[in-house]
């Protein structure tokens, strides 16, 4: 295990990894009942310990288990945490150009909510006992519990003032945290949907029309973060990944950063951002210009949605242009999101993945001196 290092990370990576074929043939074999729980937990294991050698042999200083032990990003807390369902989400499909929308379910409140037992403290002491490197957990944010179930999504028998529900919840991820660090861990990231999706001004005007407001919902979302992190430790780093979407190389928003950039820039508790600016659909670096002196910002400029290998020259350039608005020592670069947010993956292959991961580091090295 590497505890937490004073020199700043350049290169890093969301967390999700493509599952490799022996895991999905285990969960298909598991689902249809020829292969048991400890069966398929072995190969989980076997799997997660060759992508840990995978990351390490590219040169990234901190790793993941790559969300292995997930169906998708967010469904291992619903089905963790007690007082959560999944529905269908109707309002947020994902799209692709070219392609039909996606539907999926996504997290409603029907019961009251409390935390039973690890959600990923166990993930965590696995992860750490295979590497030397810095060992990342993965959350989803509080917003994502609230957002996509719309007025109904929180059941207001159950809590008829909705900051309550946030007491309750808050309280979950704070338990969380404490029993991560018990642990060891040192790094914790929280993946962060919602309020990349109040840049989008069609999805805006969709709020507003069922009667919310995105700017009390951005106060809101940053205030959830905020009392997440209210009591921890010092020397624990947390980083909020940024991301308007993620299935099958499908997204569900646009817009650029600015409608939220200087409330979450300055506002949000965290240590550094990652954010997806890998399409125009993320705008400009503008918005950068709202980074406190104090944080760092890994820049999504490596697309996991295509097998398409970006050159070091371009993505340098694209560097030079965001250093105009932030200082370079306040950077770093990064893929714009996981490579499988869900266990179906992202349409690119595991050599491409392996590149662009390479890819992030060596162009680390190039303009910092360092991954």
């Amino acid at each position: 295990m590497t505890t937490w290092s004073e020199t700043p990370l350049r290169a890093e990576h969301v967390g999700s990894l493509l599952r490799p074929d022996s895991l999905r043939r285990a969960h298909r074999e598991h689902a249809s009942g020829l292969l048991n729980a400890d069966a398929l937990r072995e190969v989980t294991d076997h799997a997660i310990v060759d992508a840990v050698r995978m990351q390490e042999e590219v040169g990234l200083r901190v790793v993941t288990d790559g969300e292995f032990r997930r169906a998708s990003w967010f469904v291992d807390f619903v089905e963790k945490v007690r007082g959560f369902a999944l529905e269908k989400v109707t309002a947020f499909p994902f799209r692709r150009e070219g392609s039909e929308n996606a539907s999926w379910r996504g997290p409603v409140v029907r019961g009251k909510v409390g935390r039973s037992g690890s959600i990923v403290v166990d993930d965590f002491v696995f992860l750490d006992a295979t590497t030397e490197a810095i060992a990342k957990v993965t959350l989803p944010t509080p917003s994502a519990m609230h957002f996509f179930g719309g007025p109904r999504g929180v059941d207001r028998n159950i809590y008829p003032a909705l900051e309550d529900f946030f007491v309750d919840l808050a309280e979950i991820y704070r338990q969380e945290l404490v029993a991560l660090r018990e642990a060891g861990c040192r790094y914790v990231q929280l993946d962060e949907v919602p309020l990349a999706l109040l840049c989008d001004p069609a999805i805006r005007d969709i709020l507003t029309a069922r009667g919310d407001d995105p700017d009390h919902l951005t106060g809101l979302y940053i205030g959830a973060v905020n009392s997440v992190l209210r009591d921890r430790s010092a020397d624990m780093f947390i980083a909020m990944h940024v991301c308007r979407g993620n299935y099958k190389g499908r997204w569900m928003g646009a817009g650029g950063y600015g409608p939220i950039a200087e409330r979450l820039f300055n506002e949000t508790a965290v240590d550094a951002f990652l954010l997806e600016f890998d399409t125009e659909r993320a705008g400009t670096f503008e918005p950068l210009r709202y980074l406190p002196a104090t944080k760092q910002a890994f820049l999504g400029l490596i697309s996991t949605k295509t097998n398409t290998v970006e050159t070091v020259d371009a993505l340098r350039s694209r560097l030079d242009d965001a250093f105009r608005y932030a200082e370079p020592r306040q950077l770093g670069i990064c893929p714009q999101c996981g490579f499988a947010s869900s266990v179906g993956g992202n349409p690119i292959t595991p050599e491409a993945q392996r590149m662009k991961l390479r890819l992030a580091v060596e162009v680390a090295r190039q303009t910092w001196g360092t991954a």
